[in-house]
């Protein structure tokens, strides 16, 4: 018996590091990425006009949730130059502000492992050897009798936020954003927040353009979406 479990063991020396390294990298945090499509009419430079943060959807109104999320929106526009005004009917501009997120939907991911030779293959989360952690990651070893590849299925949810600006005078339409995220969160109040982020990113942004916004570390790039 001996001679078959010293191979085992050298194995287990040898998968161990990468396995904790690929452990790390799944603690790592991921950057947030998100779709921004913006429209808008020539705007003036902020010279202190006033705005007011309105809920678009009427069932909203009054709400503590939205509340904390009109003053993200209110404190991107204020950095911006423009001033919040003590009401609606003393603001210069009308934002309409929405959000959402959808009740996700399944993806399936296969994980053919990584092959040692006549032993099976190291891989997965789980399976032989437990884990760290009570119910984290753990070390996978599936034998090539026993089955094939690491089959697993998580839910994604589809997420959005969605900005109007108007002219409240005359109630001609400034501007019209919105940014969509795909992420395996349904938590409004970590997805919001990143959202209003990307879509006042480079604000107004270029009128009919959509692009990719990319957030990591409070740094923020902007590609063209894929």
């Amino acid at each position: 018996m001996l001679p078959l479990m010293t191979p085992i063991r050298t194995l287990t020396r040898l998968a161990l590091p990468a396995a904790m390294a690929l452990g790390l990298a799944a603690c790592a945090p991921s950057p947030f990425k998100a779709d921004v499509s913006r429209f808008a009419v020539p705007l003036p430079a902020p010279a202190g006009q006033t705005f007011a943060v309105v809920a678009e959807d009427p069932k909203l109104v009054g709400g503590l949730e939205f509340g904390t999320y009109a003053d993200a929106v209110a404190a991107e526009l204020t950095q911006l130059g423009y001033v919040r005004a003590a009401s609606p009917e003393s603001a210069d501009m009308l934002v309409r502000f929405d959000y959402r997120v959808d009740g996700g939907r399944e993806r399936v991911r296969t994980d053919p492992g990584v092959g040692f030779g006549p032993w099976g293959r190291w891989g997965g989360w789980g399976g032989w050897g437990g884990g760290w952690g009570g119910g984290g990651w753990g070390l996978g070893f599936n034998d090539p009798f026993l089955g094939g590849p690491d089959v697993r299925s998580y839910t994604i949810y589809t997420s959005g936020v969605e900005v109007k600006i108007d002219r409240r005078a005359d109630g001609q339409r400034l501007f019209e954003g919105r940014a969509e995220a795909v992420s395996r969160s349904n938590r409004l109040p970590r997805l919001v927040p990143n959202l209003v982020d990307a879509l006042f990113t480079d604000f107004p942004g270029n009128s009919g353009e959509t692009v990719r916004i990319t957030i990591r570390d409070d740094e923020k790039t902007v590609r063209p979406a894929e």
